[in-house]
């Protein structure tokens, strides 16, 4: 575990990439965004987690960290250990997890429940929808207070990496750590530029006006069977009607019993469930 510790006092904020060791994108954001020494108006912990497997390009060396939690200081398993040292890095700050998932390439969050806290900082990330995991949490972080998880983008891009680090400085910004940064056209910026619109538009996503997302809840898991080849048919956040086919494993085909959407769906991210089923429970703000 790699600690950066940024500013002056005891960090009530704190950002934690790579809990999965072939999730590189969150170690990749943290080490760009301390490699640029920025300004802190808040201290902040920087947290590279489970450096061992990111090392051998593996999910983990004994068992997944994101299911270890709040782990055992005194245990043979890596994972456990690792899990019981971060639970004691985080506690007591308001915690981002930094993930990407082989299920949808567009960043979205993850929240046990959307608390107060949850709610004051949602809306100001550049993401559309927001997960609750009702009680599909057991062993993660995200069962610790205020801990927000984010899914990057797909595993291993670029374009995860890139999300992530846009993901880092709207999270900080909205926590007060990082000042909102002065945008090129905006009012009382004396008409200063910046590089490019490009760069504009990244900067809006450090620091984007409160935006309305989609919040749906997790309600069970679709399970897979062994099989050769797996197909999803249907589009993660989309409605699958009562009675549509979703996804085949070799020639079984599985058609929905009710309504739902799915959630984290694909066809080989996970070993035994293709994906959730999830409803619609609501908008932020």
């Amino acid at each position: 575990m790699r600690i950066y510790e940024l500013g002056d006092g005891t960090p009530e904020v704190s950002v934690v990439g790579s809990i999965h060791g072939d999730e590189p994108c969150g170690a990749r954001a943290i080490e760009r965004f301390v490699a640029e020494d920025p300004d802190v108006e808040r201290p902040v912990k920087l947290i590279i987690a489970n450096e061992r497997a990111l090392e051998e390009d593996v999910r983990y060396l004994d068992e997944d960290l994101n299911r270890a939690f709040p782990g055992d200081p005194h245990a043979d398993n890596h994972e456990r250990r690792l899990a019981h040292d971060l639970g004691r890095e985080v506690r007591g700050t308001t915690a981002f997890s930094i993930h990407s998932t082989q299920s949808y390439a567009e960043p979205f969050a993850i929240v046990d429940t959307v608390d107060a806290i949850a709610r004051s900082i949602l809306p100001r990330l550049p993401v559309d929808v927001a997960v609750e995991t009702n009680n599909f949490a057991e062993g993660r972080l995200i069962e610790h207070a205020h801990t927000i998880e984010v899914e990057a983008g797909l595993q291993k891009s670029d374009e995860a990496a890139e999300n992530a680090y846009w993901l880092i400085r709207a999270f900080l910004t909205a926590t007060n750590v990082l000042p909102a940064p002065v945008i090129a056209g905006s009012a009382g910026n004396g008409g200063s530029t910046v590089e490019s619109q490009t760069e504009d538009d990244r900067l809006k996503l450090a620091a984007p006006e409160e935006n309305s997302l989609d919040v749906f809840k997790l309600l069970e898991r679709l399970p897979k069977p062994d099989a050769t080849q797996y197909e999803v048919l249907a589009s993660n956040f989309k409605p699958v009607e009562a009675g549509e086919l979703f996804a085949r494993a070799d020639d079984e085909a599985f058609e929905a019993e009710n309504d739902f959407y799915p959630i984290l769906l694909s066809a080989y991210g996970y070993s035994d469930i293709f994906g959730y089923a999830g409803e619609k429970v609501g908008t932020l703000p």
